[in-house]
């Protein structure tokens, strides 16, 4: 099926020109009939048949040629971001090539360490599609007047965890003591979310911190090295060796209580939701696939494991805290004017239900939209 496709694109413009010769071909016939035979058609049905010959040929020149340019817009690959340390069931499906084979098309993955740079890559050109995204940078570019959209939720999880230096002598019950340490938070991204969560939680002053911008592993360095008091991290290894030097602020069990957590989205640039809707459908069914799939078996987890860059242990422990929601349950819980995406991204300051906006599903659907779930 692939081959067939990639064959009908790269003679798409071959078939153009084939069309619009033999339309020039028949309209020159057409005239030369008319110059030179008119006088001899004495029957008004002759005239009439012509017309509709005329008609009927230009019209198959007319279809030719919005089915060239229709295909001469149709993505001929795609390209997909996503996190090392971050496992997912889909990475099967990525390893497999089952999107490759089910999209038609070539389908390149580029990982990275921060959705904030994901977004950059889409607003150059460069990706896509972005899975697994944070929401804080997604908001953070719709903010800015970027043309994304959230097309569904990677997965549910715990939120982030800070990790507190050992030997300071601070934890959930004396927080406040944080005020006027130095903190590595990767910024916009749903980590620094979490620390900002954290902070309001234990009543901590934020502008009394001293906040270093760094990306996980670096934060997590950092804080063994002693350079920062805690560290707010994501990823496996880098959660990893902030854990072997600090203790996270909240145990899971606590940010359940507190009503702290955390969901990815994912996001794609309007222009390709826009030009390639059916690809970008194909795209959300394999995901769905996947996840359904997804049993958690030893060869599984190998497979993930290898393409996160994690043991398998290290991947099964991550898994376990993650929940997969079927298309159904997104659309039913985060879509739509009510849902906890909505409220979510208007708590990171994007407003859709400000006083007197009279077009607010529509605002909306344009930047939250489960409408390529199936």
């Amino acid at each position: 099926m692939a081959q067939i496709n990639i064959l009908w694109q790269t003679n798409q413009y071959d078939y153009f020109f084939i069309g619009l010769c033999f339309g020039f071909f028949i309209e020159a016939i057409l005239k030369h009939v008319s110059f030179h035979t008119v006088s001899k058609i004495t029957s008004l049905r002759e005239i009439k048949m012509k017309k509709t010959t005329k008609n009927i040929v230009s019209a198959g020149v007319a279809a030719v040629m919005m089915g060239g340019a229709n295909l001469a817009h149709a993505a001929d690959s795609v390209n997909v971001a996503f996190f090392l340390e971050w496992a997912t069931p889909n990475q099967i499906s990525k390893v497999e090539k089952a999107y490759d084979d089910a999209m038609g098309v070539k389908v390149n993955w580029t990982d990275f360490k921060t959705g904030t740079a994901m977004t950059e890559a889409m607003l150059a050109g460069d990706i896509d599609i972005a899975y697994s995204q944070g929401l804080s940078p997604f908001v953070t570019a719709v903010q800015q007047g970027h043309p994304l959209k959230m097309v569904g939720v990677a997965m549910e999880y715990p939120a982030n965890n800070c990790y507190i230096k050992n030997g300071l002598g601070i934890d959930a019950s004396n927080a406040s003591e944080l005020e006027g340490k130095t903190v590595a938070v990767p910024l916009n991204t749903m980590a620094d979310f979490a620390f900002r969560s954290y902070m309001k939680h234990f009543k901590v002053d934020v502008s009394t911190l001293s906040i270093v911008d760094m990306e996980p592993a670096d934060g997590a360095k950092s804080l063994a090295d002693g350079n920062v008091d805690m560290a707010c991290i994501f990823g496996g290894n880098s959660s990893k060796a902030a854990a072997e030097v600090g203790a996270a602020i909240m145990t899971d069990a606590q940010k359940v209580d507190a009503g702290i957590g955390s969901f990815d989205v994912i996001s794609v640039t309007e222009a390709f939701a826009t030009k390639n809707p059916d690809l970008l459908r194909t795209f959300m069914e394999v995901t769905a696939e996947a996840n359904s799939a997804w049993t958690g078996s030893a060869a599984q987890l190998a497979t993930v494991a290898k393409d996160a860059g994690m043991s398998p242990t290290d991947t099964k422990d991550q898994m376990d805290t993650f929940i997969f929601l079927s298309p159904d349950e997104q659309k039913a819980k985060y879509f739509g004017r009510n849902g906890v995406a909505v409220s979510a991204a208007e708590s990171l300051g994007l407003m859709f239900k400000k006083p007197g906006a009279w077009n607010v599903d529509q605002k909306i659907s344009k930047v939250v939209t489960g409408e390529y779930l199936n």
